[in-house]
């Protein structure tokens, strides 16, 4: 494997995991085909996009969504309300993380999230222990794969991306990772991800 100088990571399914559907079956009660149905209509919702770009407060972000799902509301006021209880911690990556930077690699983040939810989410996480820099999408108001946000990451901390590996889940990230430059890895589970940066420790 080529020896890079900087490991950038996404947060979402790379950090952390979520349990969203788990969420809403078991801990609020909703059946799975409601399930099915709520969740790709709230993600996939450019307010969503909006909520990560940072342009619209936590508060318009859920008043805006009840309003456009008025039969959601009360499944709406919860979700956000307990949104903490989406996250799943990857103690054993945060463990790698720290392996990463005993061994002299930079660690950055490079991620699409709302600051009101990265706190609920990842505030306590360990892995911030270890990072040099992070670029959040609402620090910029820029979102992957748009090529402004990786230059912002480049241009904060002086980063040479040739010198950097990137490691996102959405294949359209990577893309805008490689066309800014950097070398990029989609990944696809967590087994695949601990073999890499196990790899990554042993170069």
């Amino acid at each position: 494997m080529k020896k890079y100088k900087n490991i950038v990571f996404d947060i979402g399914n790379v950090l952390m995991g979520y349990r969203w559907q788990e969420m809403l079956t078991d801990d609020y009660g909703l059946d799975k085909e409601r399930v099915e149905e709520f969740g790709p209509r709230i993600f996939t919702d450019k307010l969503w996009l909006e909520f990560d770009r940072g342009v619209m407060t936590y508060e318009e972000i859920v008043d805006t969504y009840k309003k456009k799902y008025p039969k959601d509301a009360d499944i709406l006021d919860w979700f956000f309300t307990n949104a903490h209880l989406m996250r799943v911690k990857r103690e054993d990556v945060w463990e790698l993380v720290r392996q990463l930077k005993s061994k002299g690699y930079g660690i950055y983040i490079l991620s699409n999230y709302s600051k009101d939810l990265l706190d609920s989410h990842a505030k306590d996480a360990s892995f911030w222990n270890y990072v040099d820099g992070k670029m959040v999408s609402y620090m910029v108001h820029e979102l992957k794969p748009d090529l402004a946000i990786y230059q912002a990451l480049f241009n904060k901390y002086e980063l040479d991306p040739s010198t950097c590996l990137f490691l996102d889940d959405r294949k359209e990230n990577v893309e805008g990772s490689i066309k800014a430059g950097m070398d990029s890895v989609v990944i696809e589970s967590k087994e695949q991800l601990v073999d890499l940066l196990e790899e990554l420790i042993a170069c």
